[in-house]
């Protein structure tokens, strides 16, 4: 049997190991929470120069930058809201800057990506800036996405972002998924907004001018008049039409409205009226495989047969490829 001595020293022993571990494994978790400490103070330091960096960037203009940069550190922090955002609203820049339709679908899309993982996070919850620019990127992608601009926009709408340009960007996604009611709604707020609010249809306001001197938008006068058509309210849309080529100084808004106005007078058996806004079309515009096609229709209604197939003739001469008038003289 083992003495008392050697059993009370074996304790003491075993005591003093227990003792030296301890004090090691305290002395190594300080050194490890010390490092982590330094290390994260690190982080922040870096994320907070980067943020700075990233804002300074974004205010001059430097989308590709700002894009390159949050890309780059997302790849780290791949859940950072800031980094999120940035890299979803300088995509949002680069898209509407390309003049190449795959360059711009692959900067919305990327946009959409970001700033949709961002709002898995709270900090959305309030941030109306992520939905306007969500809901745009989505206007961008065409009419099967029109559905999510109009939640978005709206969504931003409802957190009080109010954006100039937000009434517009709905007109144009209610159109796309077909609720043209809606639609007239937005646009003429939109209008509203453009002319100071003014009704651009007031006796009061001289045409096309408002209180400020500024002139409503030509394609927004013609983006109401569609959805009015749309809608079977002809005379709405001649009173919007007839505005529109009234105050628009871009060509091709005119010719397009010019275009619509036609048809809706003839909807409404004024074929003199409808004839004569395709001849001043072709009066300003020279040769138009369109508004020849469309006089080549008016004759055809009135029996003229043989003037309705010269008009269809100059159509092709104007577009080879213009169908409509090809079927007609095939006929």
């Amino acid at each position: 049997m083992y003495s008392k001595k050697i059993r009370y020293d074996y304790r003491s022993y075993i005591r003093r190991k227990r003792l030296i571990f301890s004090i090691a494994a305290l002395a190594v978790t300080g050194l490890i929470t010390a490092a982590a400490v330094q290390f994260m103070g690190r982080i922040t330091g870096t994320a907070r120069g980067e943020r700075t960096e990233l804002l300074r960037l974004w205010e001059s203009g430097s989308f590709n930058e700002v894009y390159d940069r949050s890309q780059a550190a997302l790849a780290f922090r791949p859940l950072d809201y800031f980094l999120l955002t940035m890299n979803g609203f300088s995509a949002y820049q680069l898209g509407i800057s390309q003049i190449n339709n795959l360059n711009a679908e692959r900067y919305f899309d990327d946009c959409i990506r970001s700033l949709r993982k961002a709002l898995l996070l709270k900090n959305s919850l309030n941030d109306g800036r992520l939905y306007y620019v969500l809901g745009k990127a989505y206007n961008y992608r065409g009419g099967s996405y029109a559905d999510l601009s109009v939640k978005y926009l709206v969504k931003a709408g409802n957190l009080s972002y109010n954006a100039a340009d937000i009434p517009e960007y709905l007109g144009l996604a209610y159109a796309a998924v077909g609720d043209y009611r809606n639609s007239v709604v937005a646009f003429s707020e939109a209008l509203v907004m453009q002319s100071g609010g003014n009704d651009t249809l007031s006796e009061e306001w001289p045409l096309g001018e408002t209180s400020s001197g500024g002139r409503p938008s030509g394609l927004l006068l013609l983006s109401i008049a569609r959805s009015y058509c749309a809608l079977g309210e002809f005379e709405q849309a001649r009173a919007y039409l007839q505005r529109c080529i009234e105050v628009s100084p871009d060509s091709r808004t005119v010719l397009a409205a010019r275009l619509l106005l036609s048809d809706v007078l003839q909807k409404a058996g004024d074929s003199d009226g409808a004839k004569r806004q395709l001849m001043d079309i072709l009066g300003e515009a020279g040769e138009n495989a369109e508004a020849h096609y469309q006089l080549g229709e008016l004759y055809a209604l009135q029996g003229e047969t043989t003037r309705a197939r010269a008009e269809w003739r100059l159509a092709l001469r104007a577009d080879p490829a213009h169908l409509k008038a090809r079927t007609r003289l095939s006929m």
